[in-house]
C-alpha cells in the first residue's frame, strides 16, 4: 500500500513539474505541427527521457528547442543543444544507448 501510494504521489509530481515548466503545443499551419511555443532551463532527469527531436526555428515552429519525450510520453521544450551544457549531455547520453548491465558475481563463502 505504501509503495502503491509513493509511485502515485511521484507520478503526479512529475506530471505537474512537465506542465508547468514546459510547454509543447500544436501550432497550426498547412498542417498541425508540433511545436515549443517556450523552453526551460530545469534539467531533465535522464533517468525519464526516452528520446528526443531537434526544433529549428523554421517555418511553423518559431523557436529552436530540443523535445524530449519521457517514459509516459510526454513531451518536454528544453532549450537548443548549442544554448545549454546540459541538453547536449543528455542528448549524448541518449545516443549511446542503454549500458550494458554488469554480471553480479557469486560470493564465495569463507571457510
Amino acid at each position: 500500500m505504501m509503495f502503491s501510494n509513493a509511485l502515485t504521489l511521484w507520478t503526479g509530481a512529475l506530471l505537474i513539474l512537465s506542465v508547468s515548466l514546459w510547454s509543447c503545443t500544436t501550432a497550426l499551419n498547412d498542417g498541425a505541427a508540433d511545436c515549443c511555443l517556450t523552453t526551460s532551463d530545469r534539467r531533465i532527469p535522464q533517468r525519464v527521457v526516452t528520446s528526443f527531436t531537434i526544433q529549428t526555428g523554421d517555418g511553423a515552429c518559431r523557436i529552436p528547442a530540443t523535445i524530449f519525450v519521457t517514459k509516459k510520453g510526454l513531451k518536454l521544450c528544453a532549450p537548443f543543444p548549442s544554448e545549454n551544457n546540459w541538453v547536449s549531455k543528455l542528448i549524448d547520453y541518449i545516443l549511446a544507448g542503454p549500458l550494458p548491465k554488469k554480471p553480479r558475481g557469486k560470493k564465495h563463502r569463507q571457510q
